[in-house]
């Protein structure tokens, strides 16, 4: 059965096959290239959903992203249920199901509808005012209840089974929007050769020229003429198009992200498929050719089913082949709502009366429909829609007071004006600017390569919108580095333009009546909503915003943040531009978690790193743990023994004789140019224009506040090249940090910086016998204490493989840090075992590597400091460059604070009963008979079990530390107090005379 309100002969999907849906169980039939909004409504279908706050009937105000009402839930299976899905949007397959939200037991018998009899208690800032009383109430009833009712749909409640894509693109143009204006600019960008991206968030391009009957473009009809331009840009190589594609947000240096919507518009998606795809795109210049959004009439009760945008009837008429209604009212402020009625009356479809807020308008639009035999009434208003479950009449007014007139209808289309998008241009970071002429806020100061053109742009009319975007595509890529192209300008032989239209509420709904003139159709917010916000003190239109929740629902204010502000405006008895406009922030319409996740969930949520050695140490029983994102050998059992007699074993062989220690997590980063010793002077404390090629130095590196980010080992392997260390856990941000710092900061630095980490496994041989070990595997280095001295790096081969090879410590015995590429980690790493084998050495893991350098007193930046320490504070200050003029936290040092007598300071503790062990975190006092709650003066930062002591030992920050040296503190815990003595921080060879064996 042919749909009853297909009209035969009229859109773009005449030859489509028939598919099957459902909409709340009821069985329905449309075509391929329907949305489920186009589908219901020829199947006369307009009530969809049900209002957040009111629980009032709606159905579709829109065609496009911009709807607020017609919000549903698509189901697929058990665990594909996808909620808050906008109808005008989803693309129709066959066996789609659909279900509406927000109403129990039904659609059209909602009991939630009492919310709108009471609707009184719930006006605008209700949830500031109310359930303060009684204050017990609140965690047993209000909290339980509201949080019941929040929200909009179900969310599923089964793990998703779809996957969902990612990609990084770069190109010199972006084109955000592919109507007439973004076709052209991308024509103009391509044929000058240079990478072209053009995105839409449509099923087909052509953005307006889908509904707009009068446009013709290179002696086409519009819409054709935009199809063959995309046949000609698809057939460039150097051009690529995305579809059903939304740019949702805009961020630094031309950085934009978008969702492309790979598979929700398939009945059935191959399992290859990913449901969604992420782009992330940099591009040297953007052109945002977004659009305009047609703004609603605001008037009592325009919230009924059936009434909407005249565009949207359009769309629905010139594409879909669809009419909205059989007996169609329009009530209009500008000439774009009479083409619409022009359509509907050449379709067949009668246009019940034309009211025009304007008192005496003319063009030619008018004239035509006057022509037509169309009803206009002008210097009118619509004061109320009749109906309930669907718009039923329209009441007519004269604007200034007068009788009333009914007349029935079953639809309204309405059209207040055209709003610039200028939600990504804002992201953008540019200021817009308010034209008083057509009262609308328009790209003004730009912050970023881009540029606007056409309807985001407020340019009028598709002749001068052409011209603008064909000029600043071609100028867009001539600034990116494109040749003169040599394409024809598309040529305007007809077109619609539109006149300005009004802003606010329409006569009747204005200042002093109660009526339910909607603004926000989502949130229920209404114009008496936003004068009470005004009365009540909100002044400042983010206020009044965030008091109506105006704007603040999944449209983000499309429709409804010129109307309110236009509102709030007049209450106030400001001009607009003084009361400002909101804020426009990412994501411009919904982004699934899904598709910001991508892979990264379950496994790949964080993914596991492994080293090249990993699997030696898994084969000989490791025991891991997690570091960061890596698996690290935890400590090695042998036979029975638990973790603590390992543990004992492996630091008692590495000083008597020796141990292997897989240290490739150490974070690695190049730093390589002319300039590399400045910038190394630039971000340590440390002195380094100094440090000679094949020497090392401990580096600290702060932050802005003086206070320790992250240490390491720094070798310099040439003039202009160093290996920089860092922590495990601190190698991504490390380089965040210099990367951020010589982008920003010394721009002027000819420096290259490069994460290395993967590249190199590192294999730790430290104790007395660890030359012995290394020596007879190595190639072209002097191994000698004269030639290879503490602290010195040298290049040569091992095993036959490259090697840096470190002369260092981080157990205080002599020590080397072999590099090799890891692809040759674990060999290598088995040619030093057999060689330790012969001098009884054994494999120790992160355990015993903490054990051994607290003997040492050598620090763990995140474990010994907390952010608030400072190189003085850790014992630090022969690391800090006294004669450097200037780094990366040398004025934070200065900080009166970060001098003042008494700060916490790093120390060593050992308890009075040396068999007890301190716990890590555990609070420290002078006083243990004070009063609850005591006094702490500092806490345990480390503590161990040391074999090699003999007894534990800890280290810990305590405040005036290094002034306690001897004394006596206590540690409080659950089953009695311990007592501790102050001491240095090195527990075992003092004098360090082990460095050297």
């Amino acid at each position: 059965m042919t749909p009853s309100f297909r009209i035969s002969g009229a859109g773009r999907l005449k030859q489509a096959k028939t598919a099957r849906f459902s909409f709340d169980g009821q069985a329905y039939t449309g075509v391929d290239g329907d949305t489920l909004a186009s589908a219901l409504l020829a199947n006369g279908v307009h009530l969809v959903g049900r209002s957040f706050k009111y629980h009032r009937p709606r159905g579709f105000l829109s065609a496009g992203a911009e709807e607020p009402s017609a919000l549903v839930q698509i189901v697929r299976d058990d665990a594909r249920k996808t909620p808050n899905v906008r109808a005008t949007v989803q693309e129709l397959y066959d066996g789609l199901t659909a279900n509406s939200q927000n109403r129990w037991p039904s659609l059209a018998f909602d009991v939630g509808a009492v919310n709108d009899i009471a609707s009184p208690l719930f006006s605008a800032g209700f949830y500031y005012k109310t359930f303060m009383w009684p204050k017990a109430a609140w965690k047993s009833l209000y909290e339980p209840k509201i949080r019941a009712a929040a929200g909009l749909g179900v969310s599923p409640d089964k793990p998703d089974p779809d996957h969902y894509g990612a990609r990084y693109a770069h190109c010199e143009v972006l084109v955000l929007g592919g109507g007439a204006a973004g076709i052209a600019a991308a024509l103009a960008a391509a044929e000058t050769g240079v990478r072209v991206i053009l995105a839409d968030e449509q099923a087909e391009f052509g953005g307006s020229l889908r509904f707009e009957a009068g446009a013709r473009i290179d002696g086409e009809d519009g819409f054709a003429w935009a199809q063959g331009a995309i046949a000609k840009l698809k057939a460039m190589d150097n051009v690529r198009l995305l579809t059903r594609t939304t740019a949702f947000g805009y961020y630094a240096q031309n950085f934009v992200g978008l969702v492309e919507r790979v598979s929700d518009h398939l009945q059935n998606p191959g399992s290859d498929l990913p449901r969604e795809r992420l782009w992330q795109v940099r591009a040297k210049r953007v052109v945002l050719a977004t659009g305009a959004i047609e703004r609603h009439m605001v008037f009592a009760d325009n919230d009924r089913p059936g009434v909407m945008l005249a565009s949207a009837a359009r769309t629905y008429l010139n594409h879909y082949g669809v009419a909205v209604g059989r007996n169609v009212g329009v009530y209009t402020a500008n000439d774009s709502a009479y083409a619409a009625a022009i359509d509907l009356k050449k379709a067949g479809v009668n246009i019940a009366a034309i009211v025009d807020l304007r008192d005496n308008p003319t063009g030619a639009a008018i004239d035509e429909a006057r022509g037509l035999g169309i009803e206009i009434n002008f210097g009118r208003a619509v004061v109320r829609a009749g109906g309930k479950l669907r718009v039923s009449s329209m009441t007519v007014q004269p604007k200034n007071g007068g009788g009333e007139r009914t007349i029935p209808v079953d639809a309204i289309l309405m059209s207040a004006g055209w709003t610039p998008s200028v939600h990504l241009f804002s992201q953008s970071r540019g200021k817009v600017a308010f034209n008083e002429e057509t009262r609308r806020f328009v790209p003004g100061t730009y912050a970023q390569d881009c540029i606007s053109v056409g309807a985001c742009n407020g340019t009028d009319g598709l002749d001068a919108t052409v011209d603008e975007a064909y000029a600043a595509g071609a100028k867009a890529a001539k600034e990116a580095g494109g040749k003169a192209g040599k394409g024809a300008k598309p040529k305007v032989d007809a077109g619609e333009s539109w006149s300005r239209g009004m802003l606010g509420a329409a006569p009747g709904a204005g200042q002093g009546t109660t009526v339910k003139a909607f603004v926000d159709f989502q949130n229920d917010v209404t114009a008496k909503d936003i004068r009470q916000a005004v009365h009540e003190g909100m002044h400042s239109i983010e206020h009044v915003k965030r008091f109506t929740t105006n704007g603040m629902a999944t449209d983000q204010g499309k429709t409804s943040n010129m109307h309110g502000l236009a509102i709030a405006a007049e209450t106030l008895g400001k001009p607009i531009p003084q009361v400002g406009l909101t804020t426009f922030r990412a994501p411009y319409t919904p982004v699934t978690f899904g598709s910001i996740v991508g892979h990264a969930r379950g496994a790949l949520f964080d993914p596991t790193r492994k080293t090249a050695i990993h699997p030696w140490a898994a084969a000989q029983g490791a025991v891991f743990e997690d570091v960061g994102q890596w698996k690290r050998a935890w400590y090695f059992p042998r036979g029975a023994e638990d973790m603590h007699a390992a543990v004992d074993r492996e630091c008692v062989t590495v000083r008597k004789t020796a141990g292997l220690f897989d240290a490739s997590t150490l974070g690695k980063i190049e730093v390589v140019g002319p300039d590399a010793a400045k910038f190394m002077e630039l971000l340590y404390t440390n002195p380094w224009e100094k440090l000679e090629p094949g020497r090392c130095r401990y580096g600290i590196m702060l932050r802005e506040d003086g206070f320790i980010y992250d240490d390491g080992v720094v070798g310099r392997l040439a003039p202009d090249r160093f290996h920089v260390t860092t922590t495990t856990g601190g190698a991504p941000r490390v380089m965040h940090h210099m990367e951020d710092y010589l982008q920003t900061e010394f721009p002027h630095l000819n420096v290259w910086l490069t994460s290395i980490t993967e590249q190199w496994a590192v294999i730790a041989v430290q104790g007395p016998k660890s030359r012995d070990i290394i020596a007879p595997l190595v190639e072209g280095i002097d191994m000698s204490d004269e030639a290879l001295p503490h602290m010195s790096v040298r290049e040569g081969r091992i095993c036959g493989v490259p090697t840096r090879l470190f002369r260092m410590s981080f157990t205080g015995e002599r020590g080397f840090e072999v590099n090799v590429p890891a692809d040759y980690g674990q060999s290598v790493w088995e040619a030093l075992w057999a060689e330790g084998q012969k001098h009884g050495a054994c494999a120790y893991g992160t355990e015993s590597m903490h054990v051994l350098r607290a003997e040492k007193g050598y620090i763990i930046v995140g474990q010994d400091t907390d952010g608030t320490v400072t190189p003085n504070d850790a014992a630090l200050d022969w690391a800090v460059g006294k004669k450097k003029a200037d780094f990366v936290g040398i004025r934070g040092l200065t900080r009166p604070d970060l001098v003042a007598k008494g700060r916490k300071q790093l120390v060593g503790l050992k308890t009075k009963d040396p068999k007890v062990v301190l716990e890590e975190g555990a609070q420290i006092v002078e006083d243990p008979g004070q009063a609850i709650p005591m006094k702490m003066i500092g806490h345990v930062t480390s503590s161990y079990w040391s074999e090699n002591c003999g007894r534990s030992i800890a280290l810990a920050l305590v405040a005036g530390g290094r002034d306690r040296m001897g004394k006596t503190l206590y540690v409080p815990m659950p089953n009695g107090t311990i007592e501790v003595e102050v001491t240095g921080m090195v527990f075992f060879d003092e004098k360090g005379e082990r460095l050297n064996g």
